[in-house]
């Protein structure tokens, strides 16, 4: 066998699998305030949060848990697994209530009812790569709030290629989940 060598090596990535990347938090390589995701393999670093971002998530926040009291639990800004090298950090997301309130382990697709994501400059990144990751999990249902755009999109029938069924609402429209007939809000209240 005759081996060639390169003048411009091509760097091969290796897809990191989520238990590695629970390693190498463990060991430091990412700083504590650090902010970064594991999507199909790839550790993203997050875009920092604006105002706006901030003040609907709270928003957000401050309604679900009034609306869905003791039915759900509603978590922000914590992992979830939604794959084997998969562990994005959505906005909200409203889970299935554990009695441990998932103490042991982390939530995964199964524990998933709605994802949230809220966007000011990542709605692309969020709509094709960790929307179809969330499809695959079997998350009944994952909204984006794109904040640029001034819409929120409610995705829905979640399938191995993605969401079967998007719906865009703008500003006067009202959002109303699938699958918690009680998430019920104007548009205009969470775009503020």
């Amino acid at each position: 066998m005759n081996l060639v060598a390169l003048d411009n090596p091509v760097p091969r990535p290796v897809p990191i699998s989520v238990e590695m990347y629970h390693y190498m938090a463990e060991q430091g390589v990412f700083a504590p305030d650090e902010r970064v995701e594991l999507i199909d393999g790839e550790i993203f670093t997050m875009s920092p949060v604006g105002s706006l971002h901030v003040r609907c998530v709270n928003y957000l926040n401050d309604f679900l848990v009034r609306q869905l009291g003791d039915d759900y639990l509603v978590s922000v800004q914590n992992p979830i697994i939604s794959a084997n090298d998969t562990e994005p950090q959505p906005d909200l997301t409203i889970l299935r209530r554990e009695k441990t309130l998932y103490r042991d382990h982390l939530p995964t697709g199964r524990d998933t009812v709605i994802v949230i994501e809220a966007a000011e400059t990542s709605a692309l990144f969020d709509r094709n790569r960790k929307f179809p990751k969330y499809a695959q999990a079997g998350i009944p249902e994952a909204w984006l709030i794109d904040l640029k755009l001034q819409a929120v999109e409610i995705h829905s029938d979640p399938g191995p290629s993605g969401y079967g069924s998007v719906k865009t609402l703008r500003r006067t429209e009202t959002a109303v989940s699938s699958v918690i007939p009680a998430i019920k809000l104007p548009v205009d209240e969470i775009l503020g």
